[in-house]
């Protein structure tokens, strides 16, 4: 398999990835972009890859080995994570915020993204701690603090024209998911019923969890409906709880990612936008 090396980085010069890439000893490299570079035929050795992979990161570039044969055609489904992927925060802890219990349910996220908390377990504990919270809280953060992640926008578009489907698979909320989907045009989405009574959160969760396995259990099922098979999805996340579904996509990405999420995935974007995908698979 001949491999190519995609660096990039948002404040990467020409000649810092021309250093990098000379790690890798490329047959040729091409300029992509003024801040990204494509190398060819190039050395992706496990000792090669730490080399180029360490001094990457010391510039803030990202240095993506991907199968030379490998582009956008390949795929048909984009499916991704919502929560500090698509988007900037995590939801659930910007709504903890109105109860003045963010940094007590951002330690019960902060541990569940990283593998320590069973997701299901976490997700439990957080939801119950905002009972009582009047569910105008859910707009004020939908409209005051969510943002997309940078590249975003440019990413769907570009798989858009592209003819590829869009997922948006979450263990956040539906009330957030739903208004993305409407507001970018996504195709599917798939995420928890946080249960309101009267106004107000009642610290429970309507339904099964949209957990790890559930997650992955959703890729496969919407590749099915559009006659695709995983091996044909790119799925993007950055938590634990997103490693199943990453694990039978044909092109995993860790986007500003947790290590154990950084070590298993296919490509990880550090620092570049989401759009970063599209300079990989040029």
């Amino acid at each position: 398999m001949t491999m190519n090396l995609v660096l990039q980085g948002p404040g990467a010069s020409q000649s810092d990835l021309q250093r990098i890439a000379a790690l890798a000893r490329p047959g040729r490299t091409f300029e992509l972009q003024s801040h990204a570079r494509r190398c060819e035929q190039v050395d992706d050795s496990a000792a090669v890859r730490r080399l180029v992979e360490t001094a990457a990161f010391e510039l803030g570039v990202d240095a993506c080995f991907i199968d030379a044969a490998c582009t956008l055609a390949d795929f048909r489904l984009v499916a991704m994570d919502m929560d500090s992927t698509l988007i900037t925060i995590e939801c659930i802890d910007e709504i903890a915020d109105m109860q003045g219990l963010k940094a007590q349910v951002s330690a019960i996220t902060e541990a569940a993204m990283r593998g320590e908390l069973e997701f299901a377990e976490s997700l439990e504990r957080r939801v119950a701690l905002l009972a009582g919270l009047d569910a105008s809280a859910l707009e004020r953060v939908y409209n005051e603090r969510l943002q997309i992640s940078t590249g975003g926008e440019t990413m769907l578009a570009a798989i858009k024209a592209a003819g590829i489907k869009t997922l948006l698979v979450s263990g956040g909320f539906t009330f957030f998911t739903e208004r993305l989907q409407q507001r970018l045009g996504l195709d599917f989405t798939h995420a928890n019923v946080l249960e309101i009574d009267n106004g107000k959160l009642t610290g429970r969760v309507v339904g099964g969890i949209v957990d790890a396995e559930e997650k992955k259990r959703t890729v496969q099922r919407v590749c099915a409906q559009i006659g695709a098979t995983p091996q044909q999805a790119i799925v993007m996340g950055d938590g634990a709880n997103d490693l199943k579904m990453m694990s039978v996509a044909g092109l995993s990405v860790a986007f500003r990612a947790k290590p154990v999420v950084r070590a298993k995935a296919a490509v990880a974007l550090n620092f570049s936008g989401l759009d970063g995908i599209l300079a990989i698979l040029a």
